[in-house]
């Protein structure tokens, strides 16, 4: 059991660690070059944008911080009127919040972030001057 949950804590950590990157439409270049060159194209683009300076995703550290107040501010909501049914609204928002924030910071933990607007456009146009027409980032 415990080597099971190890394999899917290692899919999760691996998976969390791709970052996003652009999708291409199909145009006449990309049909000409093929899918194995517009992925090493995509890889050069992006490690230029990156010596450049430009960020692949965006701060982590808020990105955390702003989902475990959000979750902690939630919970402590739905804990105080959970605790003042069965009267004890401050127990219930304690509860509340600690769960709240708990479950906030892990979602902040293994979401992907979204690359920042300088790094996307950097590796758009750099596509676009190589033929690609990008649609999109996924």
């Amino acid at each position: 059991m415990f080597r099971r949950l190890c394999l899917v804590m290692l899919g999760v950590l691996l998976s969390a660690c791709a970052g996003p990157k652009p999708i291409l439409y199909p145009n006449s270049h990309y049909q000409q070059v093929g899918e194995a060159a517009a992925e090493q194209d995509i890889a050069e683009c992006s490690e230029m944008a990156k010596d450049a300076g430009a960020k692949p995703g965006q701060g982590k550290t808020a990105q955390v911080a702003g989902s475990t107040v959000g979750g902690g501010a939630i919970g402590s909501a739905a804990g105080a009127v959970g605790g003042a049914i069965v009267g004890r609204p401050g127990r219930g928002a304690m509860i509340g919040a600690a769960s709240g924030a708990t479950a906030g910071l892990l979602r902040g933990l293994f979401r992907k972030s979204p690359p920042s607007e300088a790094y996307k456009q950097f590796v758009g146009r750099c596509l676009k001057e190589r033929g690609y027409d990008p649609v999109g980032w996924e």
